[in-house]
């Protein structure tokens, strides 16, 4: 599918078909295009929790997920979730393939960049989230198949659920499946005149 037919194509879909699965070759491509959205320093510290037990699946949705259906329905509910602290752990890593005068360079920039400012881990964590997310919806698309992006449930106590590290954070749910329902037309998107601004405001 063309990638301009994806985005104009992609809607947040509220009913799946529960008997479907996505084949291991699928979920592969799937989750290896995710791992090529961009991230600060190349740290890539989304974490990516594939929820695969019908059970833990069904909690999520009747006590933490205001009883949202494509949790349990959809062929993968996928917990995004980022290691905030990645950037202190072996970064070397992260530009292993680098020439070693940019490798050294990066990996040392990071430490400055990040130490001291939680504020910014933080948000470089659900920024690099949201940009996977939407490079698994575009995927997914492209593919046949079909998402949805959630927020509506207890973080605190999925967290809790998935053993979420002290050092790690939640963002949203993705649900990814075979659609058996059509969404709803497109609500209305914003003009441009509204929504760009040049130079300032």
């Amino acid at each position: 599918m063309d990638t301009f037919d994806a985005i104009y194509q992609r809607r947040a879909i509220k009913q799946f078909d529960p008997d479907h699965r996505l084949t291991k070759e699928e979920e592969t491509k799937l989750l290896e295009a995710a791992v090529q959205s961009p991230t600060s320093f190349n740290i890539q510290h989304w974490r990516f929790v594939i929820v695969r037990d019908p059970e833990l699946r069904r909690k999520i949705r009747t006590e933490y997920g205001n009883d949202q259906a494509q949790m349990t329905d959809a062929s993968l509910l996928i917990i995004m979730t980022a290691d905030i602290k990645a950037w202190t752990k072996d970064p070397q890593r992260y530009w292993k393939n680098a020439p070693k005068e940019v490798a050294d360079l990066l990996v040392n920039w990071m430490g400055p960049f990040h130490e001291g400012r939680d504020w910014l881990q933080r948000d470089e964590a659900q920024r690099s989230i949201g940009m996977a997310m939407q490079t698994i919806m575009l995927a997914a698309k492209s593919m046949g198949y079909d998402s949805c992006p959630m927020i509506g449930f207890d973080i605190e106590k999925v967290g809790e659920l998935i053993n979420l590290p002290d050092d790690h954070l939640m963002g949203a749910m993705v649900a990814i499946g075979k659609k058996t329902k059509d969404s709803w037309p497109k609500p209305g998107q914003l003009p441009l005149r509204e929504v760009v601004i040049e130079n300032s405001f």
